[in-house]
């Protein structure tokens, strides 16, 4: 499969276009959008690669994460699949927005399907295999395509870096133990892409992430 990055919001998430292209079915991971201008960029980028959206995935459910999951709802008639552990999360959506200042706070799209450690998740004719990082959020996932050597790692790992744990369900130990268990054992070659910033790999993350040096 195929992926395409867009980056929105004050916090530059990274927005995944996954595509399988010989159907042309995909998959939007960690919808950012804040705006109409944010929306028309995804909407333009979909039209013009003859796409069809039939997924809505959420790593975890931080607001700058879900700016977009009613927008993709209205437009797709799709509701996101997310793991239930990020439910006190997903509710508390007004919250978030004002602990970050952010002008408004998006709708609140429940959940449609919940994912967890092992499902499958299928896009055309590839797939993403589900995989549990508990540690910045209780219910952050990551999504893992063995075939074309990469995963989509959320707020679990970065380039260089970890996710922050300061924030409510986050816990340091366990994300650490996350990603040595459910990353750090996939191929060194397979591509990181984060939930924020640059792409990494697997090995490069082993032998310099700052968190990781020597494993």
């Amino acid at each position: 499969m195929k992926v395409v990055t867009l980056s929105f919001n004050d916090f530059c998430v990274n927005t995944y276009v996954v595509i399988d292209p010989e159907t042309h079915e995909c998959a939007i991971v960690d919808p950012g959008m804040f705006d109409t201008t944010e929306t028309s960029r995804l909407v333009k980028t979909i039209e013009s690669m003859h796409l069809k959206p039939v997924h809505l995935i959420n790593t975890h459910q931080h607001i700058d994460h879900v700016m977009g999951n009613d927008f993709i709802d209205q437009l797709y008639g799709l509701k996101p699949e997310a793991n239930k552990n990020d439910d006190f999360l997903a509710v508390r959506l007004v919250e978030q927005a004002q602990s970050f200042g952010l002008r408004r706070s998006p709708q609140i799209v429940p959940v449609s399907t919940y994912l967890t450690n092992g499902d499958i998740v299928r896009i055309g004719n590839g797939q993403l295999k589900v995989l549990t990082v508990p540690g910045h959020s209780p219910g952050s996932i990551a999504l893992y395509d063995e075939k074309d050597a990469f995963v989509i790692t959320g707020d679990a790992l970065f380039c260089g870096s970890i996710g922050r744990t300061d924030l409510p369900g986050g816990d340091y130990d366990i994300l650490l133990q996350s990603i040595r268990e459910k990353l750090f054992t996939l191929p060194n070659d397979t591509v990181v892409l984060p939930g924020h910033g640059p792409a990494s790999t697997i090995g490069d993350e082993k032998r310099l992430n700052p968190y990781f040096r020597g494993v």
